[in-house]
């Protein structure tokens, strides 16, 4: 008898120590948005990461992943955030300057000579300090600057071999300040969309073009109704991971190391995929996707961005320059 009793209580206490495990196996939930479908770059991002967190968190985090303007749409994230609304969000850094001035600096044109030159900006002391600087004036917390893209133009009227061939198109670009001034530098006529009219408006020819991260211009079937692809590169497309301060607060001390680690080994294996597809996937545009590419001379272009660069630093303030001075000087 006395033995049965033991036993009884033996099971009951596994069983009370199983059902403590299965309550604790997600302590937290992260619900991440992006605005892009499920199989676009910010969806393969968030797969990544959302694998990574289970792995360093060993569970106790959970990440549901959120995609097409579920939970907000890209310019509205930002302030959800904030607010505590939304948990994570994949936002593109030029959607990010107008709730923080200073992301501004990587949306600069030709501000990065090349790719190294990006990663040792953004994974370095200036990334750092961004990051320090955005929580502090925010409260939003920039986990990793994630993948970047060059951003591909196109445009319905016709083909770019020369600055002088931008005269006159009607260009759809994200509101803000820098990448309006640069187009109108390059002679376009800039229209400011919001993301979520974009795709309508290049459907009716409400404007002309516009430029996007390679990729996205395939994952959103742009070259349906886009035939000319041009390769300038004068932007980097940045689409950082943010997270929100009340849900970073839900987590122990612990939790948010592995968190961020989750964020910088996703970052940095994405990263490292993207770069290696973005021919393959132009390739595939000006063959599948039927778009007829050129790939125009930027010597005119870069000195139309060059007069941006300095036109900005110097209306922008002392923050701003030294920031930008920072990015040059990891250059060399």
């Amino acid at each position: 008898m006395q033995f049965r009793r033991l036993g009884t209580r033996m099971i009951a206490l596994l069983a009370l120590a199983m059902s403590a495990t299965v309550a604790t196996a997600a302590d937290v939930t992260m619900n991440l948005g992006f605005g892009a479908p499920e199989d676009s770059l910010y969806g393969r991002f968030a797969r990544i990461f959302e694998t990574k967190v289970a792995e360093h968190t060993g569970g106790s985090v959970e990440v549901k992943i959120r995609c097409c303007n579920q939970i907000s749409t890209e310019d509205e994230a930002f302030k959800a955030m904030q607010l505590g609304t939304v948990d994570g969000f994949f936002i593109t850094a030029n959607n990010v300057s107008p709730h923080w001035p200073l992301m501004d600096v990587t949306v600069l044109p030709y501000v990065f000579q090349n790719t190294a030159h990006l990663e040792r900006v953004v994974d370095g002391p200036v990334g750092d300090l961004m990051k320090e600087r955005l929580q502090a004036d925010t409260s939003v917390h920039l986990l990793t600057f994630g993948p970047a893209l060059y951003r591909d133009f196109y445009n319905s009227v016709r083909p770019i071999n020369t600055m002088a061939d931008m005269e006159g198109l009607k260009i759809r670009v994200p509101k803000n300040e820098v990448m309006l001034a640069t187009f109108e530098a390059f002679g376009a006529n800039p229209v400011p969309l919001a993301w979520s009219e974009t795709p309508t408006a290049l459907q009716t020819g409400t404007v002309d073009g516009g430029d996007n991260g390679t990729s996205f211009i395939r994952d959103m079937k742009f070259y349906e109704f886009e035939p000319h692809l041009v390769i300038l590169e004068h932007f980097v497309a940045m689409a950082p991971l943010f997270a929100s301060d009340a849900f970073m607060k839900k987590l122990s001390d612990e939790q948010r190391e592995q968190i961020q680690r989750a964020a910088t080994d996703a970052g940095a294996e994405f990263r490292h995929q993207v770069l290696t597809e973005t021919e393959d996937v132009r390739n595939w545009l000006a063959t599948e996707g039927g778009m007829a590419m050129t790939r125009p001379d930027k010597t005119d272009f870069i000195k139309a961005a060059q007069i941006v660069q300095q036109e900005f630093a110097e209306k922008r303030g002392e923050e701003f320059v030294d920031l930008v001075e920072k990015i040059r000087e990891a250059a060399q």
